[in-house]
């Protein structure tokens, strides 16, 4: 009998949640299993210093949004007094420039997030949980192909200072693709959140160490922020579509309303499956809505509801940073969709505790004096996604992507709810983006493509399938208890089911 599926940015990650489905965790001890092991194995993205978002779905239950994803800090620092560094980012055709420093970091809500997951949800000790993470951190693994492309990419993120060079350059030189990575600072921190939970983290010898090297090395954070920080349980926004019913991340994140809005325009443009011109003008559509802040959303709407959450989106400037994720389902039906985010990481690792803070604060529109109010938890362009069918069929989805990430939620969720895609397809399936600028990107393989590069301002066509289109890794429960699981090959999914 099959017992479950998970569908994760790395294969470490997805064996470590597959271990948990086997001895008979639910689909959330799974998912915290799977987080863990990415604090390890995808640290560029995953971090005990970040933070992020959980959409859980128990079987037969409501569901509910676990927002554990960072808080600006309580008190500003003098910008003389304050530490951030620009640095580019390599990634081959282009360069992207971020702010790293003390000074870049938000209170994170990882540690937090895992407690309050874990108490509300899950069956097995942490310890179980963590097994396996702990041990690849203290053993070493062979960086993936994916991975060190990573590191290429925030190459001087990673070598910013002499505790992140200790780390990922060891021996002088960047660690590459089969090179062995280990960590055991950060293996050594997860067994003591699951020894201590999350006190070390909030007022105990990390908490001391976060605070004392932020006072010293020009940060805003202090003891306070991270003995104040709450983990928010908030109500999905629910959206219905052809059918099947969306949980989508609510406000202050900014994803579910923009994909619900999406889905709106779609519904707009006719009753049948949305073809590539409908689809494009959606996108469009969705852009406008975003940049309006809800001051002009058309008559396109269907739901006041709807309107009155995009509304409440004005002044949040969402983070659009490196993202992973994880979806799970078990076979009894609940399902998890987990994606977390440290942005790049701000260049400094925590004492000896193996991991580093994000640079949440470093987004461009955030830099500078008045780019962030004071004790407020930051938006985020997060999506993570469950579908319930209209046949009673389960499906958990999220991805990376920076602001790619609400249109490949949305053209996944429209392959396997309008064209009745199998999972995989609707995966692999090519994508389209719009930018803000009006700019139509699209991968290969598109049908009817022409009629929206007719109408757009500027058209940058793809050669293959990107991860620059995100990486969707989702797990499905279909009608007939079917278990399907589907990572992304754009950004080195993997996905098993046991």
């Amino acid at each position: 009998m099959q017992k479950g599926v998970v569908a994760a940015g790395h294969p470490l990650t997805a064996e470590a949640a597959a271990e948990i489905l086997s001895e008979g965790g639910n689909a959330f001890d799974a998912a915290l299993a799977g987080l863990a092991m990415a604090t390890i194995v995808e640290p560029v993205l995953a971090s005990l210093g970040g933070g992020g978002f959980l959409m859980a779905k128990p079987a037969g239950g409501d569901a509910a949004l676990y927002d554990f994803f960072v808080e600006t800090p309580l008190k500003r620092r003098a910008a003389d007094e304050t530490a951030l560094l620009a640095i580019l980012a390599d990634f081959g055709p282009a360069t992207q420039e971020f702010h790293i420093g003390l000074g870049a970091s938000a209170t994170p809500g990882m540690a937090q997030g895992i407690a309050e997951i874990h108490g509300a949800l899950c069956t097995r000790p942490l310890s179980q949980l963590f097994e396996h993470a702990i041990a690849a951190g203290r053993q070493g693994f062979p960086l993936s192909a994916f991975q060190a492309y990573l590191f290429q990419v925030v190459a001087p993120i990673l070598t910013a200072s002499e505790s992140a060079a200790s780390v990922f350059a060891p021996n002088g030189k960047l660690l590459g693709e089969g090179d062995r990575f280990e960590n055991p600072g950060a293996a050594e921190s997860l067994a003591l959140l699951a020894e201590e939970g999350p006190r070390p983290f909030a007022e105990g010898e990390i908490a001391q160490a976060i605070a004392e090297q932020s006072a010293a090395e020009g940060g805003h954070l202090a003891l306070e922020d991270l003995r104040s920080y709450q983990v928010a349980r908030r109500k999905p926004l629910l959206w219905r579509h052809r059918g099947a019913e969306l949980a989508l991340n609510p406000p202050p994140a900014a994803s579910g309303a923009l994909i619900a809005y999406g889905l709106a325009a779609l519904e707009a443009g006719g009753d049948g499956p949305a073809n590539s011109l409908v689809l494009y003008r959606a996108l469009c559509a969705t852009n406008q809505a975003r940049q309006s802040h809800g001051a002009e959303l058309g008559d396109l709407l269907q739901s006041g509801k709807l309107k009155d959450e995009i509304a409440s989106l004005k002044g949040h400037k969402p983070a659009y940073r490196g993202t992973t994720h994880i979806s799970v389902i078990d076979a009894a039906g609940n399902a998890a969709a987990v994606t977390v985010s440290n942005g790049e990481g701000n260049g400094h690792m925590v004492g000896e505790h193996g991991f580093m803070l994000n640079n949440m604060l470093g987004e461009e529109d955030l830099v500078g004096t008045e780019g962030w109010c004071e004790g407020t938890r930051l938006s985020s362009m997060m999506a993570p996604t469950v579908i319930m069918g209209a046949d009673g069929s389960v499906a958990a989805l999220g991805t990376g992507g920076s602001n790619r990430i609400r249109t490949a939620v949305l053209q996944v969720a429209l392959n396997l709810i309008e064209r009745s895609m199998s999972l995989e397809d609707a995966v692999s399936a090519p994508r389209m983006h719009v930018e803000k600028c009006g700019t139509l990107s699209f991968e290969p393989g598109i049908g009817g493509i022409e009629q929206a590069v007719a109408e757009a301002e500027d058209v940058k066509p793809w050669p293959a399938p990107n991860l620059f289109f995100g990486g969707v890794h989702a797990a499905k429960l279909d009608a007939d208890s079917t278990l399907e699981g589907a990572g992304d090959p754009r950004r080195g999914g993997a996905s098993i089911v046991v």
